[in-house]
């Protein structure tokens, strides 16, 4: 028995659904009966056509329909979907004319909710021909997809693909929506993820991730595919790629790789916001404008492979290589405001990156005769960046200005290794399980770093102004390490047919060391020799040590509700030490870890759910090393050596409704963070100077509140689709300027809506809005409220002019208003279009005439900002301009022949 299929035996399912007439009239006293390897079943349909069948096991499972005068109905539940929840398809009872039995499906329900899974039929949407996977996400209800990519699902982003329940490249989510064809996969299954071993009755003692299962249709699981792309544009502009791919019945290769300067990337690392960039939200999605920073050169190559080695083994194992050249322009303003003196630093800057990523994994899967099941997932990454950033910068506060630049250009190599080690415990006793998981983690980075810094430094304090120069010029070598390892053993035990415990024992070790040694490079030249700086010197030793021992009851009374209660000791231990001073440090603690939640499904479309969660965070190692850091001479970095370890508490609810026949889902999330010992910036101005300098501590008082929903809908008919979503998040942060205790209240809003038009085979639209209020008020030095506001309208259509050529245009007009700086306030209008004809036999080629920004305006859209403490900050960064492009893409298909 196969590794999938015992986790089938071991599911235990609900599935229901509604029984109908060809004249879509329910149909009650309709005889079902249901066969599994395990089960045989039979019920009748009620008044309303419901029939539902509870505790159903087994695999190859099996359900009849019949009824006198109508044709006998059979259908089948697809043996990769375990779900603990299915809601079957409409079935269409026919009339009985003939001897011929059959299954007459007339129409495929759309969308399909389960407890922790969403399932999309792609059968019932409609997409353009020969689309990829990433074009057909966008048009799923509570699916959105920004331009660089990254897919979230009912608000969340996803962090993983799996194929056919196989990993994708590693799981990597670009890799998969770039490359894989819309109409290959059958249903995509959006899961709220804990694990591969959560016991069937849903004990999780950890937050879900989102990820996604691609399910093939049946004659796709024997195909070979791929495709070849070429393109150049203005403003040399250029794209290539290729990708080839092979499945074969669960045997999986594939080979892409790619070349361009559009920002267009291929691999994500497994990483929802890539390598590089900063985090998106949610709402770039509704934006036209290409959301990267700079111009970027990437060059791409990758394979992936998996099969099954013998019955109950598999193994599967991908390489990703990527180097990214990133040159980015911008001028940046940074206010820190201080009692009657206001520091202002203005930028302008150019960076360089050249970054060289590897990335190697794999995973190996075995299920033992005692069907006791052992995993190992690799993991091995190497990085190999070159950095340069040169600063024009001009600060000044009430008596002082500088006028210089700062110059820094580093090399830095980052191998890192991280090992999974699972082994599943199998017992004949219903139930019962015994899990234990071993995490290795290797880390190394080795630095090397020249820092110049120069600057004319004029001082108006006095009657007559005085006139001074400055200049330092550091060569920096710096090694770290940091090796981690995370044990846990876990054993459930059922007690009663409702009740069940588990006893949890977790250890987590972390050591982490630090070298550093800072050349004065002037100081060397005067002495004809190496001079180095032993106060800016490092040689630190940290580490972190966390035992927790837990035990949490669980009570499931029926299918429809579930509750458990946990609690938790958990000590921990940090110590650090300084050979050179032979100074050590130590902090320990024991924190009390409560645990509850419940989850109560009301009826069979509306459920709700309460959870509360503590968690540890140990201190970031930059927060910790004890050093006064001056190689940045305007902002001095000083480690704080006794910083303890932060303890969030968090409390999330949750409300999801879903109507299948109308085909609309509503949720709605609200969720309760407060941190103890929560480390926060000590900042102090030095007196007389543009000088700020920085440590950390401790401090309690930290909470933020976030609510989010989304509701969608289709309106009059499937052909007109609404999305609504929103957030509200409030934060409660907390600094320290000068001595003095400091509050930063900040309010998000944020509300975006979304319509989509589909008129027969020709013609489609969309339209977005979206609405951001961001607020922040102070404490200190003074009260002070900032207001910034941002409207953003887009719209875009799409017209098939016939079976082979395409016409599409899409544009977004933002409103911007409440900022600090002027180049904040800008109104972009971002106009993109595109020609497509295809030719040649199934439409095998497509050759696209596209203009991006037609009016030149997303050069000027990387804006950020960001206000914390006294700190008020605002930037603008370069992005890519107008261009014209054609670009020609090839599909290759090849089919098995059929015997």
């Amino acid at each position: 028995m196969g590794l999938m299929e015992a986790r089938g035996q071991a599911v235990s399912r609900q599935i229901q659904g509604y029984v109908l007439d060809t004249a879509q009239m329910k149909v009650k006293d309709v005889s079902v009966r249901l066969t599994s390897s395990l089960d045989t079943l039979t019920t009748t349909t009620s008044d309303k056509g419901f029939y539902s069948f509870k505790a159903v096991r087994g695999t190859d499972i099996r359900i009849s329909f019949s009824m006198l005068g109508y044709q006998i109905v059979t259908k089948t539940v697809p043996s990769y979907d375990h779900s603990s929840f299915v809601l079957m398809p409409n079935v269409i009872l026919t009339p009985q004319s003939s001897l011929i039995e059959g299954v007459y499906v007339v129409k495929t329900i759309p969308v399909v909710y389960g407890e922790d899974t969403i399932q999309y039929n792609m059968d019932a949407f409609k997409f353009r021909s020969n689309s990829l996977l990433e074009e057909a996400l966008k048009q799923l209800p509570g699916i959105q997809v920004s331009r660089d990519g990254t897919v979230y699902a009912q608000g969340k982003p996803v962090s993983s693909v799996q194929v056919d329940g196989k990993k994708f490249f590693g799981g990597d989510v670009l890799t998969a929506t770039r490359n894989l064809p819309a109409d290959f996969i059958k249903n995509i299954q959006v899961i709220d993820y804990y694990g591969d071993y959560v016991t069937d009755k849903g004990l999780k003692s950890e937050e879900s991730e989102k990820i996604i299962n691609i399910v093939l249709k049946e004659d796709r699981k024997r195909i070979s595919f791929g495709q070849v792309t070429a393109g150049g544009g203005t403003s040399g502009r250029y794209i290539g790629s290729v990708g080839m791919n092979r499945f074969d019945d669960g045997q999986e290769f594939s080979l892409v790789g790619s070349i361009n300067n559009t920002n267009t990337s291929l691999f994500s690392f497994g990483s929802p916001s890539g390598v590089g960039d900063r985090e998106r939200s949610l709402f770039d999605a509704t934006d036209f404008v290409d959301p990267t920073d700079g111009v970027n050169n990437i060059k791409s190559v990758g394979f992936n492979f998996a099969d099954n080695l013998a019955e109950n083994t598999s193994f599967s194992a991908s390489y990703s290589f990527t180097r990214r050249d990133n040159v980015t322009t911008g001028n940046s303003i940074l206010q820190s405001n201080y009692v009657a003196n206001l520091i202002s630093n203005e930028e302008s800057y150019q960076t360089t990156n050249d970054d060289n990523f590897h990335r190697l994994t794999a995973e190996f899967k075995h299920q033992f005769k005692n069907k006791d099941v052992l995993e190992i997932n690799p993991v091995f990454s190497y990085n190999k960046v070159y950095f340069g950033n040169k600063r024009w910068r001009l600060i000044n506060n009430n008596k002082v200005t500088n006028h210089g630049v700062y110059q820094d250009t580093s090399y830095q190599k980052n191998p890192n290794l991280d090992v999974n080690i699972l082994y599943a415990k199998a017992f004949s006793k219903p139930g019962r399980k015994l899990l234990g998981n071993v995490v290795l983690n290797f880390n190394e980075q080795n630095k090397l770093e020249d820092a110049l810094d120069s600057y004319v430094s004029i001082d108006s304090s006095t009657s007559t102004p005085t006139r001074s120069t400055f200049e330092q010029q550091y060569f920096i070598q710096q090694r770290s390490g940091t090796d981690g390892m995370k044990a846990s053993v876990s054993f459930v035990e059922p007690f009663s047919d409702y009740s069940m415990l588990e006893l949890r024992y977790e250890y987590e070790l972390t050591d982490m060391t630090a070298m550093r040694r800072v050349e004065d490079k002037l100081k060397s030249q005067e002495t004809d020799g190496f001079y180095f700086v032993d106060s800016l010197g490092v040689n630190y030793n940290y580490r972190f040590n966390s035992n927790r021992t837990g035990l949490t009851y669980q009570y499931t009374p029926n299918k429809l509700f579930r509750a458990n209660v946990g609690f938790a000791v958990q000590p921990i231990t940090l110590t650090g030490y300084l050979p050179r001073e032979d100074m050590r440090y130590r902090y320990t603690n024991v924190n009390v870890v409560p645990t509850a939640g419940f989850r109560w499904r009301i009826n069979e479309e509306l459920d709700w759910g309460i959870d509360y969660m503590g968690k540890n965070n140990q201190p970031n190692f930059l927060h910790i090393i004890p050093v006064r850091d001056n190689s940045n001479s305007q902002n001095i970095i000083v480690g704080n050596p006794e910083l303890k370890a932060e303890f969030s508490n968090r409390i999330n609810t949750t409300l999801r409704k879903f109507i299948t026949s109308r085909n609309q889902y509503f949720e709605t999330n609200f969720a309760y963070n407060y941190i103890a010992n929560k480390i926060v910036s000590d900042k102090t101005a030095v007196a007389g100077s543009t000088i700020q300098e920085t440590t950390f501590k401790n401090t309690d008082g930290y909470y933020d509140l976030k609510w989010y929903y989304l509701f969608n809908t289709p309106l009059f008919n499937e052909n007109l689709q609404l999305d609504f979503s929103g957030t509200a998040d409030y934060y409660n942060n907390l600094s320290y300027v000068n001595d003095r205790r400091n509050k930063t209240k900040q309010f998000i809003y944020s509300q975006s809506l979304q319509l989509r038009y589909t008129w027969s085979d020709y013609f489609e639209s969309m339209f977005n809005g979206n609405y951001v209020l961001n607020n922040a008020s102070y404490t200190w030095p003074y009260q002070t409220e900032i207001t910034a506001h941002s409207l953003l309208l887009s719209g875009a259509t799409r017209g098939y002019l016939s079976d082979y050529v395409t016409l599409g245009a899409e544009m977004s007009q933002r409103f911007n208003a409440g900022y600090e700086s002027s180049f904040m306030n800008n109104n972009p209008t971002i106009i993109n279009a595109y020609l497509e004809v295809a030719f040649l036999a199934n439409k095998l080629a497509l050759l696209r005439f596209q203009c991006f920004d037609l009016l030149d305006q997303n050069k000027n859209m990387g804006t950020y900002s960001e206000y914390i403490g006294n700190d008020l900050y605002e930037a603008r960064n370069n992005r890519l301009g107008r261009y014209f492009m054609v670009t020609l893409n090839m599909r290759l298909q090849k089919y098995p022949k059929k015997k």
